[in-house]
């Protein structure tokens, strides 16, 4: 089996190469091997390369950049994946698309169901939530929105925390943006699962939107003490300690794109429909800690 992965430089891509490679061919692509910003180049590599299903993680993730970039968000994060979606339609073969908990407005009082209805408050959000409708004409499509991701390469939040509590001796985090912090290795493994049940299964009929996240919640307050306390006890020196963190709200720290104060996802649906189990995102931030910590 030839699987066609895109942004195999980004964070979620990175996990997937990996994970992805016992079960076929996995053709990895980053920027310089298939640019999403050419429409053209995409069908042309699309029908050379004749994969047995797509894999799109790759996405223009820059969010206030976005709000300045909205041309090359738009393109990249709307419509590559509708000539992704059209070349899997023409081939007759699964796609599977990453999307975000920006898709919400992040007003709703609970964690959100794949079936609650969507208000993007960002271009990000909105040209994600464009790219997912693009990709729902196909009826072979799995679209699964994360939140908060984190991974030991590329640039999230995690890493960043990481990498302040080190140079600094204080540190001012939100406190009112709630949400589970989900590991790229979690992401593959759910997908891992998913491109398996497609395979053993002809008759597969669990296409869909699914959310994926880790169990357990937290603000972003909370998850940069967790980071700043495990790290001290695994070792690492650092300027600061969690007493050094100042909690504050979304207000006095003013982004230029808006972010969701709610990003929980409901993770219900994917759960039944694949029998899995998500660990709790403490979990996997102590596992991904200890590793960090240990090549620091």
């Amino acid at each position: 089996m030839k699987i066609l992965l895109t942004g195999k430089d980004g964070q979620v891509g990175f996990a997937l190469h990996k994970k992805l490679a016992s079960l076929g061919e996995v053709i990895a692509t980053n920027r310089d091997m298939l640019d999403l910003r050419d429409p053209e180049a995409i069908r042309i590599f699309i029908d050379k390369t004749q994969p047995d299903i797509i894999i799109n993680p790759a996405a223009y993730t820059k969010v206030d950049q976005a709000e300045n970039e909205s041309e090359l968000a738009f393109q990249i994060n709307a419509v590559a994946p509708q000539v992704l979606t059209d070349k899997a339609s023409e081939l007759d073969i699964p796609i599977i698309h990453f999307s975000t908990d920006y898709v919400f407005d992040g007003l709703k009082h609970k964690p959100y169901l794949e079936t609650d209805e969507v208000s993007p408050q960002s271009v990000y959000g909105q040209t994600k939530w464009e790219g997912e409708e693009a990709i729902r004409q196909y009826k072979k499509h799995i679209i699964l929105r994360s939140s908060w991701v984190f991974s030991s390469h590329g640039k999230n939040f995690f890493k960043m925390i990481l990498k302040l509590i080190q140079e600094k001796t204080s540190l001012n985090i939100v406190n009112d943006q709630r949400g589970a912090p989900t590991s790229v290795d979690a992401l593959a493994e759910v997908t891992y699962n998913i491109v398996k049940a497609i395979l053993n299964n002809r008759n597969f009929k669990y296409f869909g939107t699914y959310h994926v996240a880790l169990e357990g919640e937290t603000n972003w307050y909370e998850y940069a003490c967790f980071i700043t306390d495990e790290a001290i006890s695994l070792g690492l020196k650092t300027l600061m300690t969690s007493k050094d963190i100042k909690s504050i709200p979304s207000d006095a720290y003013p982004t230029v794109a808006k972010r969701p104060l709610n990003s929980r996802l409901n993770t219900t649906k994917i759960k039944k429909a694949f029998m899995l189990e998500l660990p709790h995102w403490k979990l996997e931030v102590a596992a991904m800690l200890k590793i960090a910590v240990t090549n620091t």
